[in-house]
């Protein structure tokens, strides 16, 4: 049921905000051209996400297509309590759990290569890889809640309570979780960085 400009603000909402709840109401009311839209504002945030979260490139487009198809089926029951980022990477996140736990494969791939500056040396851009590669082994070794949270909060932003929602947890597991990850990537970068000795 569409709502009224002043229901959608709320509290610390904005335009911004505003304009996503929009979007979603005539994703409800079945408008593809809406959908277009949502797919394409939310399709690299979402990859990235699913990518860190399944460490399985063989997954990330079909989770982000389920994703998705649970958003255009499902749009209707947005209930606005939420911003709508948080209701689309709620969804994502229980696709993507749903993925892991039905996933045979298991080839993982380190993060994605960020392109090195061109005035960066050899060495620096030697030095760069090797530090993605340490951390993608160590976020390898998280379990797929753990790094649902190192990505939530360090790559997109999301607070603790946000993070709460997206998951369907109390917020003091979302901080337990987070604690064991950062104490768990701490040791197994100190590894990977002896291992290099």
């Amino acid at each position: 049921m569409p709502i009224t400009e002043s229901e959608a603000r709320g509290p610390g909402r904005g335009d911004a905000a505003l304009d996503e709840i929009v979007l979603l109401d005539r994703v409800a009311a079945e408008d593809a051209d809406a959908f277009e839209s949502l797919y394409r504002a939310y399709q690299p945030r979402l990859k990235r996400f699913i990518g860190r979260m399944t460490r399985q490139p063989t997954l990330i487009e079909e989770v982000l297509d389920d994703t998705m198809m649970v958003v255009w089926r499902k749009a209707h029951t947005y209930n606005h309590a939420a911003k709508v980022s948080t209701w689309i990477f709620a969804v994502a996140y229980r696709q993507t759990l749903k993925a892991l736990r039905h996933s045979d494969d298991t080839v993982e791939f380190g993060d994605e290569q960020q392109a090195a500056s061109s005035a960066a040396g050899p060495d620096a851009e030697l030095q760069q890889d090797e530090l993605h590669r340490h951390i993608g082994d160590a976020l390898a070794g998280l379990s797929a809640e753990q790094r649902a949270v190192i990505e939530l909060t360090y790559y997109l932003g999301y607070g603790y309570r946000e993070i709460a929602e997206i998951m369907g947890c109390p917020v003091d597991t979302v901080k337990t979780r987070m604690f064991y990850a950062r104490r768990k990537l701490k040791t197994l970068l100190a590894l990977t960085r002896e291992e290099a000795i």
